[in-house]
Protein backbone atom coordinates (compact mmCIF):
# COMPACT_ATOMS: atom_id res chain seq x y z
CA UNK A 1 0.00 0.00 0.00
CA UNK A 2 1.39 3.41 -1.32
CA UNK A 3 0.97 7.03 0.77
CA UNK A 4 -1.59 8.02 -1.34
CA UNK A 5 -3.77 5.36 -0.60
CA UNK A 6 -2.48 5.38 2.93
CA UNK A 7 -3.82 8.52 3.88
CA UNK A 8 -7.52 7.15 2.77
CA UNK A 9 -6.95 4.97 5.29
CA UNK A 10 -9.01 4.70 8.94
CA UNK A 11 -6.55 6.31 11.45
CA UNK A 12 -6.99 3.79 14.10
CA UNK A 13 -5.76 1.08 11.26
CA UNK A 14 -2.71 3.61 10.40
CA UNK A 15 -1.76 3.16 14.40
CA UNK A 16 -2.83 -0.61 14.37
CA UNK A 17 0.12 -0.96 11.32
CA UNK A 18 2.22 1.41 13.41
CA UNK A 19 1.99 -1.46 16.15
CA UNK A 20 3.10 -4.15 13.92
CA UNK A 21 6.34 -2.12 12.48
CA UNK A 22 6.72 -1.24 16.22
CA UNK A 23 6.50 -4.50 17.02
CA UNK A 24 8.83 -5.88 14.34
CA UNK A 25 11.59 -3.35 15.64
CA UNK A 26 11.10 -4.22 19.15
CA UNK A 27 11.75 -8.38 18.45
CA UNK A 28 14.40 -7.15 16.36
CA UNK A 29 16.25 -5.04 18.12
CA UNK A 30 16.20 -7.50 20.88
CA UNK A 31 17.88 -10.12 19.09
CA UNK A 32 20.32 -7.48 17.53
CA UNK A 33 21.53 -5.97 21.11
CA UNK A 34 22.11 -9.51 22.36
CA UNK A 35 24.04 -10.97 19.67
CA UNK A 36 26.47 -8.16 19.05
CA UNK A 37 26.87 -7.40 22.67
CA UNK A 38 27.74 -11.15 23.35
CA UNK A 39 29.83 -10.97 19.89
CA UNK A 40 31.89 -7.78 21.55
CA UNK A 41 32.95 -9.57 24.26
CA UNK A 42 33.80 -12.28 22.87
CA UNK A 43 35.91 -10.93 20.01
CA UNK A 44 37.09 -7.65 22.04
CA UNK A 45 34.87 -5.42 19.31
CA UNK A 46 34.45 -1.94 20.36
CA UNK A 47 32.84 -1.27 16.95
CA UNK A 48 30.65 -4.39 17.36
CA UNK A 49 29.82 -3.31 21.29
CA UNK A 50 28.82 0.34 20.18
CA UNK A 51 26.63 -1.10 17.58
CA UNK A 52 24.69 -3.19 20.13
CA UNK A 53 24.59 -0.54 22.71
CA UNK A 54 22.97 1.56 19.95
CA UNK A 55 20.36 -1.41 19.51
CA UNK A 56 19.70 -1.01 23.39
CA UNK A 57 18.80 2.79 22.68
CA UNK A 58 16.72 1.95 19.63
CA UNK A 59 14.80 -0.75 21.58
CA UNK A 60 14.44 1.54 24.57
CA UNK A 61 13.10 4.18 22.09
CA UNK A 62 9.86 1.78 20.07
CA UNK A 63 9.12 1.24 23.60
CA UNK A 64 8.48 4.42 24.40
CA UNK A 65 6.99 5.12 20.68
CA UNK A 66 4.38 2.27 20.88
CA UNK A 67 3.41 3.56 24.47
CA UNK A 68 2.97 6.72 22.63
CA UNK A 69 0.69 4.73 20.12
CA UNK A 70 -1.48 3.19 23.52
CA UNK A 71 -1.58 6.64 24.88
CA UNK A 72 -2.81 8.47 21.05
CA UNK A 73 -5.28 5.07 20.52
CA UNK A 74 -6.78 5.74 23.79
CA UNK A 75 -6.79 9.57 24.88
CA UNK A 76 -6.23 11.20 21.42
CA UNK A 77 -2.78 12.61 19.64
CA UNK A 78 -2.29 15.58 21.67
CA UNK A 79 -1.92 14.27 25.16
CA UNK A 80 1.36 11.87 25.07
CA UNK A 81 3.35 14.41 23.25
CA UNK A 82 5.76 16.28 26.22
CA UNK A 83 6.11 12.81 27.69
CA UNK A 84 7.46 11.65 24.15
CA UNK A 85 9.43 14.84 23.67
CA UNK A 86 11.21 14.55 26.64
CA UNK A 87 11.68 10.72 25.96
CA UNK A 88 13.72 11.55 22.71
CA UNK A 89 15.76 14.02 24.39
CA UNK A 90 16.95 11.37 26.85
CA UNK A 91 17.89 9.41 23.45
CA UNK A 92 19.74 11.74 22.17
CA UNK A 93 21.77 12.44 25.46
CA UNK A 94 22.40 8.90 25.75
CA UNK A 95 23.94 8.71 21.99
CA UNK A 96 25.46 11.81 22.61
CA UNK A 97 27.17 10.24 25.56
CA UNK A 98 27.30 6.53 23.77
CA UNK A 99 29.75 8.68 20.69
CA UNK A 100 31.63 10.53 23.59
CA UNK A 101 32.54 6.92 25.25
CA UNK A 102 33.51 5.89 21.75
CA UNK A 103 35.65 8.04 20.71
CA UNK A 104 37.66 7.62 24.65
CA UNK A 105 37.58 3.91 24.04
CA UNK A 106 38.91 4.20 20.20
CA UNK A 107 41.59 6.75 21.00
CA UNK A 108 43.07 4.28 23.99
CA UNK A 109 42.47 1.13 21.72
CA UNK A 110 44.56 2.77 18.89
CA UNK A 111 47.05 4.31 21.74
CA UNK A 112 47.53 0.72 23.17
CA UNK A 113 47.46 -0.60 19.66
CA UNK A 114 44.84 -3.10 21.26
CA UNK A 115 43.16 -5.36 18.32
CA UNK A 116 39.64 -7.27 17.94
CA UNK A 117 39.21 -11.37 16.80
CA UNK A 118 37.03 -11.99 14.42
CA UNK A 119 33.46 -12.35 15.49
CA UNK A 120 31.16 -14.74 12.70
CA UNK A 121 27.83 -13.73 15.03
CA UNK A 122 28.26 -10.32 14.92
CA UNK A 123 28.86 -10.47 10.90
CA UNK A 124 25.60 -12.63 10.74
CA UNK A 125 23.63 -9.88 12.90
CA UNK A 126 25.06 -6.45 10.93
CA UNK A 127 24.80 -8.01 7.40
CA UNK A 128 20.95 -8.71 8.40
CA UNK A 129 20.39 -5.82 10.29
CA UNK A 130 20.96 -3.78 7.10
CA UNK A 131 17.87 -4.84 4.80
CA UNK A 132 16.03 -5.30 7.85
CA UNK A 133 16.35 -1.64 8.74
CA UNK A 134 16.20 -0.27 5.56
CA UNK A 135 12.61 -2.35 5.27
CA UNK A 136 11.30 -1.12 8.05
CA UNK A 137 12.44 2.46 7.62
CA UNK A 138 10.88 2.66 4.04
CA UNK A 139 7.58 1.69 5.59
CA UNK A 140 7.47 3.47 8.65
CA UNK A 141 7.93 6.94 7.00
CA UNK A 142 5.18 6.21 4.60
CA UNK A 143 3.16 5.48 7.57
CA UNK A 144 4.58 8.24 9.74
CA UNK A 145 3.55 10.59 6.58
CA UNK A 146 -0.09 9.17 6.65
CA UNK A 147 -0.34 10.22 10.40
CA UNK A 148 1.51 13.39 11.00
CA UNK A 149 3.42 11.40 13.34
CA UNK A 150 6.70 13.39 14.16
CA UNK A 151 7.92 10.69 16.19
CA UNK A 152 7.37 7.90 14.30
CA UNK A 153 9.79 9.88 11.16
CA UNK A 154 12.04 10.10 14.33
CA UNK A 155 12.38 6.15 14.84
CA UNK A 156 12.66 5.65 10.75
CA UNK A 157 15.55 7.95 11.78
CA UNK A 158 16.92 6.18 13.75
CA UNK A 159 16.13 2.92 11.43
CA UNK A 160 18.27 4.11 8.53
CA UNK A 161 21.29 5.06 11.28
CA UNK A 162 21.07 1.64 12.32
CA UNK A 163 21.70 0.46 8.81
CA UNK A 164 24.08 2.72 7.90
CA UNK A 165 25.81 2.04 11.19
CA UNK A 166 25.92 -1.72 10.43
CA UNK A 167 27.49 -1.33 7.30
CA UNK A 168 30.52 0.15 8.81
CA UNK A 169 30.54 -2.47 11.32
CA UNK A 170 30.19 -5.13 8.19
CA UNK A 171 33.20 -3.01 6.62
CA UNK A 172 35.31 -3.34 9.59
CA UNK A 173 34.60 -7.35 10.70
CA UNK A 174 35.63 -7.73 6.72
CA UNK A 175 38.36 -5.77 6.82
CA UNK A 176 40.31 -7.63 9.90
CA UNK A 177 38.78 -10.97 8.66
CA UNK A 178 41.14 -10.31 5.64
CA UNK A 179 44.02 -8.49 7.22
CA UNK A 180 43.94 -9.27 11.36
CA UNK A 181 45.59 -5.69 11.20
CA UNK A 182 45.41 -4.70 15.29
CA UNK A 183 43.82 -0.99 14.04
CA UNK A 184 40.67 -1.92 12.50
CA UNK A 185 38.43 -2.10 15.25
CA UNK A 186 39.81 1.47 16.45
CA UNK A 187 38.84 2.79 13.35
CA UNK A 188 36.13 1.32 12.57
CA UNK A 189 33.98 2.60 16.09
CA UNK A 190 35.59 6.22 14.91
CA UNK A 191 33.41 5.54 11.98
CA UNK A 192 30.97 4.75 14.33
CA UNK A 193 30.75 8.36 15.78
CA UNK A 194 29.08 10.04 12.84
CA UNK A 195 26.07 8.37 12.76
CA UNK A 196 25.99 8.05 16.67
CA UNK A 197 25.58 12.24 16.71
CA UNK A 198 23.67 12.34 13.60
CA UNK A 199 21.07 10.47 15.31
CA UNK A 200 21.52 11.90 18.59
CA UNK A 201 20.58 15.06 17.04
CA UNK A 202 17.39 14.16 15.14
CA UNK A 203 16.63 12.95 18.63
CA UNK A 204 17.64 15.74 20.27
CA UNK A 205 16.02 18.13 17.81
CA UNK A 206 12.68 16.31 17.49
CA UNK A 207 10.13 16.61 14.65
CA UNK A 208 11.58 19.20 11.97
CA UNK A 209 15.01 17.82 12.08
CA UNK A 210 13.89 14.50 11.22
CA UNK A 211 11.19 15.62 8.93
CA UNK A 212 13.90 16.78 6.65
CA UNK A 213 16.16 13.52 7.64
CA UNK A 214 13.35 11.22 6.27
CA UNK A 215 11.66 12.67 3.56
CA UNK A 216 11.83 10.22 0.47
CA UNK A 217 14.01 11.71 -2.46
Amino acid sequence: MDSTALHHTDRTELLRQAFRLEYATLGWMAIEAVVAIGGAMQANSLSLLAFGIDSLIELASAIVLLWRLKVELRHGQAIAEAAERAARRIAGALLFALAAYVVAAAGWKLWTRAGQTFSWPGLVVTVLAMPIMYGLARRKIVVAEALGSGAMRADAAESIACGWLALVVVAGLVVQALTEAWWVDGVAALGIVWFLVKEGSEAWHGEDRCDRATQPR
